[in-house]
């Protein structure tokens, strides 16, 4: 059963940090100042997912201004990177532990600079108020969950590469940490406390900044000062779209997540799911026909939108939906061969202007509310903690695209339009949501889980409104998973063997097993206005309210 609350309502991947943020509720603080609170705190408890060292999406809806506010942390390619920086100059072939593995694979990390941005422009509270329970957990320790021991063991090749890490994740024996174990993070701890004294301008200008300089110039990594100095956040207008008369606010480029949301929903608009089932073979290959054609597109027209012109209204129009439902057929797959045609939809479009990786949503006593999808890309990011301050740095340069047509770390495509340049974003896949019903806030979701991601956000807003389940049901439901390539659907385990075999016999390649994702998610009564939390049974989340 979902949680529930009259107050305020946080829901992250871990109870430590949705109780930080639910305690900052209760303290007096708005959904901004909860949600800060909860990503430092995040950066302690679940630090192999996201922190200080990664970059971060965050959608606000203001309730005293009627506005929705995108603000845009995404880590940026250093000054001195190269399209063909990860290309091996001998076989010419993409070498993929350079952008994976080692300060290398890092851009400049963003999200310090976001958070503290929301902080000064919509929260109440200082940043050291809101460092100060992410300090406490960091400096006392707290007791590694049987998520956090998997995962740690899952990354220990990584991570033992590096003397920095192995200091913190391994005992003085050389062994692991395991379930049960204390995790202590003292220098994360201290690095807290300077950004508590000294603001953001510690992590970009002063001590943190010349630590990751110094460590890219010893460790052969392209970081430098000025690439710190000069980062910027943007601020960005939401996606908008509509289904079944429920208006979505969703995430802009850089990232892919809301415009291929938006662009799946508008293909499955035109079918009666909830007449067919749910999880039923003919639902689950409607919904694998439009995941293809999202992810076709998003393969060859998505990249950082300050470097590459999308057609976005093309892309979100309803009518490009109707031309791509057009050519599903109910009783056998299609073979996508490539991206659709947006471009032909353009003048009649609107564009409203408007388990690597974390997700929380936040709600507070006014309505303000908070969705923020935050990560430092794979598993502990790129293994390296930066000496003396106890930040993993990211390996987000894996999200660019290295050379078209060769898959990431995720196993997804790109073209030029996410090929690495400097001061570039790389494509991403979160999709922070917003939903609202009559003008009336209803639902805050997101998840981790690369481009799994929007899929998992697509199934859980299907669930509320197609099949009326209640916020828990909708997030623990087995979910279904294509990306175009490779050409298969993913299906987790609880879907019935005959659904399966009716899936074959229309001509998918299927392959069951599994989780993925871990959609975190509240919904808000629009009659009793009671709040609901939904976290994700497949991790070791909460959502806790008052």
């Amino acid at each position: 059963m979902p949680v529930w609350a009259r107050n305020g309502m946080v829901v992250s991947a871990n109870p430590l940090a949705s109780q930080v943020g639910v305690d900052i509720l209760k303290a007096g603080g708005n959904a901004i100042d909860a949600a800060v609170a909860t990503a430092f705190a995040l950066g302690v408890v679940e630090g192999y997912s996201s922190g200080i060292g990664g970059g971060s999406f965050a959608m606000l809806r203001l309730a005293n201004r009627w506005e929705t506010v995108v603000v845009d942390g995404r880590e940026k390619a250093p000054g001195a990177a190269k399209p063909d920086m990860y290309v091996d100059k001998i076989t010419g072939k993409f070498n993929p532990e350079l952008s994976t593995v080692g300060v290398l694979a890092s851009a400049v990390p963003g999200h310090m600079r976001a958070l503290t941005y929301l902080l000064e422009r919509y929260g109440t509270m200082s940043l050291g108020q809101v460092l100060e329970p992410a300090i406490a957990l960091a400096d006392t320790g707290f007791i590694l969950s049987q998520t956090y021991a998997r995962t740690l063991a899952y990354h220990r090749d990584k991570l033992r590469r590096f003397p920095t890490s192995v200091e913190i994740f391994f005992k003085p024996d050389c062994t692991l940490l395991g379930l049960g174990d204390r995790l202590v993070q003292n220098d994360l701890a201290m690095t807290y406390r300077i950004l508590a004294d000294e603001g953001e301008s510690a992590f970009y200008e002063g001590y943190v900044a010349s630590q990751i300089a110094q460590t890219m110039t010893k460790e052969g990594g392209l970081i430098s000062l000025e690439d710190l100095k000069s980062y910027k956040i943007a601020t960005r207008r939401p996606i908008m779209g509509s289904y079944h008369g429920y208006t979505i606010y969703t995430m802009p480029p850089p990232s892919s997540g809301g415009i291929h949301l938006i662009e799946m929903l508008n293909v499955l608009e035109r079918y009666d799911l909830a007449y067919l089932g749910h999880n039923s073979s003919e639902t689950i290959h409607l919904l694998a026909e439009a995941m293809k054609f999202a992810f076709a597109d998003r393969a060859k027209f998505m990249g950082d939108p300050d470097f590459t012109e999308i057609p976005i209204p093309g892309l979100i129009s309803k009518d490009y939906a109707d031309s791509l439902a057009g050519r599903i057929s109910r009783f056998k797959a299609v073979d996508v061969q490539g991206a659709g045609n947006p471009y032909n939809y353009l003048d009649d479009a609107v564009f409203p202007g408007g388990k690597q990786t974390t997700h929380f949503s936040v709600i507070d006593r006014w309505g303000n509310m908070v969705a923020m999808t935050a990560t430092i890309n794979t598993g502990f990011g790129s293994g390296y903690v930066v000496p003396g301050t106890g930040i993993l740095l990211n390996n987000e340069m894996d999200d660019f695209s290295a050379q078209p047509g060769v898959a990431n770390y995720f196993g997804l495509e790109g073209s030029d339009a996410n090929a690495i340049a400097p001061d570039k974003r790389p494509l991403s896949s979160m999709t922070p949501t917003f939903v609202f019903y009559e003008g009336e806030p209803f639902l805050i979701v997101g998840s981790p889980g690369g481009p799994r991601i929007i899929t998992t956000v697509l199934q859980v807003i299907s669930n509320v409104i197609d099949y009326k389940m209640n916020i828990q049901q909708a997030v623990d439901a087995p979910r279904i998973h294509h990306q175009w390539h490779p050409d298969k659907i993913y299906i987790e385990d609880g879907i019935p063997a005959d659904v399966i075999q009716n899936l074959l016999v229309k001509g998918h390649d299927v392959q069951v097993g599994g989780n993925w994702s871990a959609a975190e998610a509240i919904m808000i009564d629009l009659d009793s206005k009671i709040i609901y939390g939904g976290s994700d049974s497949r991790i070791e989340g909460a959502a806790k309210g008052y």
